[in-house]
């Protein structure tokens, strides 16, 4: 957990720091039984991803452990046909991740890509997005803002995907402030109420 953590905090920091308006974070829960189809597998793990669309960087953090095989590949698929179920071509680069760890059951992955540069992707889907790295950017962004995109671990024990989760959009933060401040005040609202009821 702690370095689940660390890696986002460093990746957040890392996108801070180029000043953009416009960084989203998406995150996942992976297991077996978001896989298609669903296993046995016991193994877990986290998926944070961070786009700042000014700079064209993503920034990938990972954190699994307890596969049942070991790590042959990772990777962002994409797009399903629909939100959070499905199938889809692989959208990065391949076989894996630049550096992602394989051939263990357990790690941490953080990892810069920049958007704008063809290794960045499969060269499938580049071809299926129009032939060019720009369309295929906006392609996966379009498709994870749809929650249409998911990080997948494939190991030796089940080739296809062990464990995946499709990736969601985290609130801004001026969502999250507006947020807890309403649950504050709807707090405060009931506490007020089971006092005059009292």
């Amino acid at each position: 957990m702690r370095r689940t953590l660390q890696a986002c905090v460093a990746a957040a920091a890392i996108l801070a720091c180029a000043g953009s308006a416009r960084a989203v974070t998406y995150v996942a829960t992976l297991d077996g039984l978001s896989e298609s189809p669903p296993n046995t597998s016991l193994g877990t793990g986290t998926a944070n991803v961070f786009i700042n669309e000014d700079t064209d960087i993503m920034a990938v953090a990972v954190n699994f452990t307890g596969l049942t095989g070991t790590t042959t590949a990772s990777h962002i698929h994409c797009c399903t046909a629909v939100a959070n179920t499905g199938l889809a071509g692989v959208a990065t680069e391949v076989p894996f991740f630049d550096s992602f760890p394989i051939g263990v059951t357990s790690g941490s992955y953080l990892h810069l890509f920049n958007l704008l540069d063809a290794s960045a992707y499969n060269p499938a889907f580049i071809t299926a997005n129009g032939g060019t790295v720009a369309g295929a950017e906006a392609a996966l962004i379009a498709g994870l803002n749809a929650e249409k995109a998911y990080l997948n671990i494939h190991t030796s024990f089940k080739g296809g995907g062990e464990i995946r989760g499709f990736l969601s959009v985290v609130p801004e933060p001026s969502t999250w402030t507006l947020m807890i401040g309403g649950l504050g005040l709807a707090g405060a609202a009931l506490r007020r109420r089971r006092m005059a009821a009292a």
